[in-house]
């Protein structure tokens, strides 16, 4: 617990038997309670993680990565979390900086905070494939172009929420593929959500967890449709589906209004794909 906050870790993984348990150790005792949602995994990672003592829930069949992290957010909330923290458990990120990144949370200074590889910029020597760092910081210029701001990137599986911000964000509209991680920043910047970024060494060895070329390939040109999408509702040529909800109080977030909406002053629609 942080600042009277219960802090929720949620760990959406799919056979991360080899690395869940070096994961695990490193997370700090500010964590109130640690979910793995196994993804319908091969190995004995829903072993492990039982072993280890986590809240665990099992899919009974593959719903991808954004379908496994629907399920995270889900039994997080239900959990009664203020600050939700998800971390690959593929031990690439450091689960050491779990609480500097939900204290910035939690003490109300960011809405979302994100573990950035660029930051730092050590990516490629913590082994980050040359053609993926290059489509990182592509991407993250083309984002920030068309949606106006400053990130260092859009692409970290390590991030802290403010309850509120996952309230406001259509997390079962969203893709249930790895596009998912970018539409939740995309339509938080449509939400105009304060983002803080930290520096976050990151690792690359064959236990890791990474996406093939293909799957890249594909997330890039998710990223690419997500980015025109939100980029069009920001300049208000179509609809915003993102509502801000009653839960969603604070004056940080900006409200996304449809010309009807706004007239009303009432809920406003950010829309996924």
């Amino acid at each position: 617990m942080i600042n009277g906050k219960r802090i929720v870790v949620v760990l959406p993984a799919y056979n991360a038997a080899k690395t869940l348990e070096a994961t695990v150790r490193e997370l700090p005792d500010t964590v109130d309670e640690i979910i793995l949602v196994d993804d319908h995994s091969s190995d004995e990672t829903v072993a492990v993680a039982r072993g280890l003592g986590l809240t665990v829930e099992v899919h009974k069949k593959n719903y991808g990565y954004g379908g496994n992290q629907k399920t995270c957010y889900a039994r997080a909330l239900a959990a009664g979390a203020d600050v939700v923290v998800m971390i690959h458990p593929d031990y690439q990120y450091s689960p050491l900086l779990v609480t500097p990144m939900a204290g910035m949370v939690a003490y109300g200074v960011y809405d979302l905070v994100l573990g950035s590889r660029i930051l730092g910029g050590d990516a490629l020597q913590g082994g980050m494939p040359l053609y993926k760092y290059a489509a990182n910081r592509l991407l993250t210029f083309f984002q920030n172009l068309m949606m106006g701001a400053k990130l260092s990137e859009y692409h970290t599986g390590f991030r802290a929420y403010t309850r509120e911000l996952l309230e406001a964000l259509p997390l079962e509209q969203n893709s249930d593929n790895f596009v998912f991680d970018n539409q939740l920043i995309a339509q938080a910047l449509l939400l105009k959500a304060r983002i803080g970024e930290i520096s976050c060494p990151t690792k690359y060895f064959p236990e890791a967890s990474s996406i093939n070329l293909r799957n890249s390939l594909v997330y890039g040109l998710g990223v690419i449709q997500t980015t025109i999408q939100c980029s069009l509702m920001r300049w208000g040529v179509i609809p915003c589906i993102v509502k801000r909800t009653a839960a969603v109080a604070s004056p940080a977030f900006s409200r996304c209004q449809p010309a009807a909406a706004a007239a009303e002053h009432d809920t406003q629609p950010v829309e996924s794909k």
